[in-house]
């Protein structure tokens, strides 16, 4: 197997508005194959279904990035941010991880997302109140967008009229790593960011309400609490893992149901598949692409092949989760599709602790457009559609068309 990095072509828009044929290439060369990816960076992506559900529970393959040998990576991080970002649980290690995920786990419970689900319903409705009298909307600058940030942002306890510049200042502190023409942009959103969450923890500490951020302020355990920095960094973490990849979920289910319409009439028709139809989008084309970052600690062997010791690996879920190895006839939309053991969320001590929010948001989104548009349409060809480079997979525009309708009841 040649071992010569093949180049993923962000700059070509029809690698990034399908990628997946140029996957399955990688896929059938190899099960883990050197390719250069977002940001220039040279990794090794583990293709396989088997080979990556191993790879996500290997100790030897580390989520700190000082553990990479590649020194753009960190470099990637705005300097006076550096370590207070480098020690979030998405980037550390048995026992810091072990730690951190208890606390958040104590605050972050599955009660405070289940309670949420009427409140996700109006917001929802409202977004939608909004467009439908038009008959024409973009539904992720008009709905996608706008429904996980609110939610996350009501969650963490963000006051509503602060909410505009919180996804603002998210959205750009996002692009660091590709190609910007000022960087500065981006470092000048992480200083407000962390003076706004900071003035905001100090309200929180003096006056704690009913919301995540105040419990993560007093979350305890044996007398351990987030530190200072590790409370701005989890802010942080769950802003990002709580708004974008949620907002591609919701617009990149929709637009697949619109790229199959027998799909669309069959959950039409059969609103009880909205659940499984979920994990398929998911597995189909999750919103992350293609895959999740480890770093080797040591030289260590993946499915025969040895990756040396600070290499970047990514362990490709967008490519494994359409392994035919695994899941029979991949290519194919399918949400009656059973035993959907998709990693669109990870897998082991990484998996995704918002995953069941982000699923509650695709059901009661996605459900909530299917009952409300009706005769539901894209507005462009399918091959117009623009959909976002980089590692965060999702359209960047959904322009569609339906009847007009009234407001919710």
């Amino acid at each position: 197997m040649s071992q010569q990095p093949v180049l993923l072509p962000y700059a070509d828009p029809a690698f990034v508005a399908d990628p997946f044929p140029l996957y399955r290439q990688l896929r059938e060369d190899g099960p883990v194959r050197r390719a250069v990816i977002a940001g220039g960076l040279d990794a090794w992506l583990v293709t396989r279904y088997e080979d990556a559900l191993a790879a996500l529970s290997d100790p030897r393959l580390s989520s700190d990035v000082r553990d990479a040998s590649d020194p753009r990576l960190i470099a990637q991080l705005p300097e006076f941010e550096r370590e207070s970002m480098l020690s979030t649980m998405l980037r550390a290690d048995p026992p810091d991880h072990t730690r951190l995920r208890r606390l958040v786990s104590k605050a972050f419970t599955a009660r405070r997302v289940a309670e949420l689900q009427p409140r996700i319903q109006e917001i929802t409705d409202r977004l939608l109140d909004a467009v439908v009298p038009a008959g024409r909307a973009d539904l992720v600058a008009d709905f996608a967008l706008p429904l996980p940030v609110t939610v996350i942002c009501e969650l963490l306890g963000v006051p509503v009229e602060d909410r505009y510049d919180f996804q603002r200042w998210t959205d750009a502190m996002l692009l660091r790593g590709q190609e910007l023409p000022d960087p500065a942009v981006v470092d000048e959103a992480w200083r407000r960011m962390r003076a706004y969450v900071t003035a905001l923890t100090g309200v929180k500490r003096a006056h704690p309400e009913d919301d995540l951020l105040s419990a993560l302020i007093s979350a305890h355990d044996e007398e351990q609490r987030l530190s200072h920095d590790e409370l701005i960094a989890m802010t942080f973490l769950l802003l990002v893992a709580g708004y974008v990849t949620t907002v591609n979920l919701i617009g990149g289910g929709i637009a697949a149901l619109l790229a199959h319409p027998d799909q669309l009439a069959l959950l039409r028709d059969r609103p009880e598949l909205l659940p499984d139809a979920i994990e398929e989008f998911l597995r189909y084309d999750g919103p992350v692409s293609p895959g999740i970052a480890r770093f080797a600690r040591e030289d260590v062997e993946i499915a025969g092949v040895t990756v040396p010791r600070g290499a970047t690996v990514v362990i490709a879920s967008a490519i494994a989760d359409r392994d035919p190895a695994r899941f029979p006839e991949p290519d194919r939309l399918d949400i009656t599709r059973r035993d959907n053991g998709h990693l669109a969320f990870g897998h082991g001590i990484h998996y995704c602790l918002g995953a069941p929010l982000a699923r509650l948001e695709g059901r009661i989104a996605i459900g909530t457009v299917l009952r409300r548009l009706p005769d539901l349409a894209l507005a462009v060809p399918p091959a117009e559609l623009p959909w976002r480079p980089g590692g965060l997979r999702g359209p960047a525009r959904l322009p569609v068309t339906f009847t007009p309708a009234g407001r919710a009841d």
